[in-house]
C-alpha cells in the first residue's frame, strides 16, 4: 500500500505510461470532454482540487521538459494567479499559444486529468523530458 506521493491509482497508472516527449494534460473543470482520451476526473467541488495542486503533486516524480498553456490565461487572470502559476512552473519553459492551437495538441496526449479548478484557461500540457 502506498503511503506517500500520488495515491490515486488511475493517475499513477497514467504517469507510469508516459515516456520521453509524451504529453499529459491537466485541465480545469470547464474543459470539454475528450471521448478519445483516457481521462482521470478528480474534480470534487469548485476549486478542489486545483490545476496547481495536481501539477505540484506530479512534478515531484515527473520530469517536465516544457509546458504549453493558452495565451488567454494571461489575458484573463489576475496578477496573483499568474504569479502562483509562474512559481509552480519555475525552471520549466512555458510556451504560450492561442487556445485554439492548444486544443489541437490535446488529442496527442497520453491522458488527461480533470480538476475542479474554476480559473479560466488554467489548462496545461506537460511534455515529458
Amino acid at each position: 500500500m502506498l503511503k506517500t506521493g500520488i495515491l490515486n491509482p488511475d493517475i499513477n497508472s497514467l504517469l507510469s505510461r508516459i515516456r520521453h516527449t509524451n504529453t499529459l494534460v491537466i485541465v480545469d473543470r470547464g474543459f470539454p470532454f475528450c471521448p478519445q482520451m483516457e481521462t482521470v476526473d478528480i474534480s470534487l467541488v469548485d476549486d478542489i482540487p486545483k490545476v496547481l495542486d495536481v501539477l505540484r503533486a506530479v512534478r515531484r516524480n515527473f520530469v517536465i521538459a516544457k509546458v504549453f498553456m493558452a495565451r488567454e490565461f494571461q489575458l484573463g487572470s489576475d496578477a496573483a494567479t499568474q504569479r502562483a502559476f509562474e512559481d509552480a512552473l519555475e525552471g520549466i519553459p512555458v510556451m504560450l499559444e492561442p487556445h485554439a492551437e492548444f486544443r489541437k495538441r490535446v488529442p496527442q496526449a497520453i491522458g488527461l486529468i480533470r480538476t475542479g479548478d474554476t480559473v479560466q484557461y488554467a489548462n496545461m500540457i506537460l511534455e515529458s523530458g
